[in-house]
């Protein structure tokens, strides 16, 4: 029996493409969940899979050059979100990393949720979920939701003129509705910054 599952879950990894990931709960129609846990060591004995994280492999990806390719901890952070059905916002320097205001890439990402707090090691970096209250998580808007909180880990009084320009030009591209309900839910000093974006852009 846990050689079919094992036979059943290989057959279906190498349908996806390479570099796709794979977590244990996409088989739970295969089999126990230990009998599926068994079957991904093996596989990846079998170098089918690498693990990247507890719980998260990937179909590798080889390059020429490098040799196996492993997803970012951006791929696995949203891979554990789905998941674990947690919602999540992008803070601190990784928000602003997202919405193109700093190009340093951020050894640590630090997402909110209302899941289990919890640390991740990717290779060299981490992923930590910080457990927070719902009104944080409460922002519809891709965009606006990124602007809350990098405005936030900027600071009150430090936004430049470019920054705040920026900002502006990527709230216009948000949804008219979520972003009106997302102002609401920001701090006052945040709330008069976005509101800017709700006019032409002529001011």
């Amino acid at each position: 029996m846990i050689q079919s599952i094992e036979k059943q879950i290989e057959k279906s990894i190498k349908s996806k493409p390479k570099g796709s990931l794979v977590l244990p709960d996409d088989y739970l129609t295969v089999g126990s969940s230990e009998a599926i846990r068994k079957a991904l060591d093996r596989l990846e004995e079998k170098k089918v899979i690498i693990r990247v994280a507890h719980g998260i492999y990937v179909r590798p990806k080889i390059s020429k050059l490098i040799g196996p390719l492993t997803p970012s901890a951006e791929e696995v952070a949203e891979a554990i979100a789905k998941r674990d059905r947690m919602r999540t916002v992008p803070t601190g320097s990784y928000a602003l990393n997202a919405l193109g205001l700093s190009t340093q890439v951020p050894m640590n990402i630090v997402l909110l949720t209302d899941g289990s707090p919890r640390e991740i090691k990717v290779g060299k970096r981490t992923i930590k979920f910080k457990k927070t209250t719902p009104k944080n998580l409460l922002a519809k808007g891709k965009i606006s939701r990124l602007v809350i909180q990098a405005l936030k880990e900027i600071g009150n009084g430090k936004v430049t003129v470019e920054e705040e320009q920026k900002i502006l030009d990527l709230l216009r591209k948000e949804d008219v509705k979520d972003l009106k309900h997302d102002i609401g839910l920001a701090p006052v000093w945040i709330q008069k910054i976005m509101k800017k974006a709700l006019t032409d852009g002529k001011d």
